[in-house]
């Protein structure tokens, strides 16, 4: 494991603390990081809008993203389960798990994954999400690396949670909205953008994002940009 890489992130992660973050990229880096430094193939986010019900809100494929709703709108899976116990559930052979999840299990194996670990972003008693770590063959997670990726968890749960204090308990819900919102304008643009460019869905992404950074704006901003044709945009894509 990267250290260097590790100790940065924990700090990427926590810096949050205090600024005016944008949420949809802070979840997106750590579903990233995840994938990048621990044993896993994919890795998702879900959080519980303002209602209460579960979202997707990062993904590190569209592979992921769309078994993570398949999750959602069958109303099974681990993920679900983490969430409303609380508690991590730790498969490490998804195919013995059939009778317990006939329909995700099904389809996490056509997804090409063998194996998750679902862990509580939680603080005490409050559980706000779920991180997602899929894994394509089936086996033991490492104990370490899922230490680690429940600390990293709980990090981002802390930073989201702080958000809502200093702001006398209206921000968080307040930026979950705003983020599902925001979902909806960067899915368009990532279809648009594809279809304009020929590239996949998730090349998309990553060139949207890419030139929000380099243009030190919010993702959104520019997914709204681009769908509307308001702003020339030089160079995104290319």
């Amino acid at each position: 494991m990267d250290q260097q890489l590790l100790a940065k992130t924990f700090v990427e992660l926590a810096d949050n603390l205090v600024a005016d973050f944008d949420l949809m990229d802070f979840l997106r880096l750590l579903t990233d990081r995840c994938v990048g430094m621990l044993d896993a193939s994919a890795a998702g986010v879900l959080l519980a809008d303002r209602d209460g019900k579960l979202r997707v809100m990062a993904a590190s494929d569209e592979q992921v993203r769309l078994l993570e709703l398949f999750q959602l709108q069958n109303d099974e899976g681990p993920c679900l389960e983490c969430f409303r116990t609380g508690a991590p559930v730790i498969i490490h052979d998804l195919t013995r798990e059939v009778d317990r999840w006939p329909r995700f299990v099904t389809a996490a194996h056509r997804s090409g994954f063998g194996a998750v670990q679902a862990l509580p972003m939680r603080l005490r008693d409050e559980t706000v999400g779920a991180l997602n770590l899929f894994r394509a063959a089936p086996g033991p997670f490492d104990p370490p690396a899922t230490l680690i990726a429940q600390a990293l968890a709980d990090v981002a749960t802390i930073s989201l949670l702080q958000q809502r204090t200093v702001h006398r308990g209206t921000v968080l819900n307040e930026q979950l909205q705003a983020a599902l919102n925001s979902r909806v304008l960067i899915e368009q643009a990532k279809g648009k953008l594809a279809e304009r460019q020929g590239i996949d869905m998730e090349q998309a992404f990553t060139a949207l994002r890419g030139y929000a950074r380099a243009h030190n704006r919010r993702l959104a901003d520019v997914a709204r940009a681009f769908i509307s044709g308001s702003e020339p945009l030089a160079g995104l894509g290319a």
